[in-house]
């Protein structure tokens, strides 16, 4: 699956069954990412398609050296279970 960063509109973006799914970010900071909504079409849900979304987001953030603020449920919940990206939150 190909995840896309549109840094333009904001957001990392994955096309599937004809329709995108999205995570949406703000910079509230200059090296800070607000990762703050995911939406996944109803007919790709529980598929894991957020989680490429989120870690396709936290990738980009490690190589910018951003920290992230979770602000979306999807991402939070996401980092609890990857431990490995604590350190990327603010």
């Amino acid at each position: 699956m190909e995840v896309i960063h549109d840094a333009e509109d904001m957001r990392f973006y994955a096309a599937v069954n004809g329709e995108e799914a999205e995570l949406t970010y703000t910079y509230p900071e200059e090296t800070v990412l607000d990762l703050d909504y995911t939406y996944v079409p109803a007919s790709a849900r529980n598929q894991g398609l957020s989680d490429h979304l989120v870690r396709a987001a936290l990738d980009f953030a490690r190589a910018q050296n951003y920290q992230v603020i979770p602000s979306c449920p999807v991402v939070e919940a996401f980092v609890k279970r990857h431990s490995e990206y604590q350190d990327l939150l603010t």
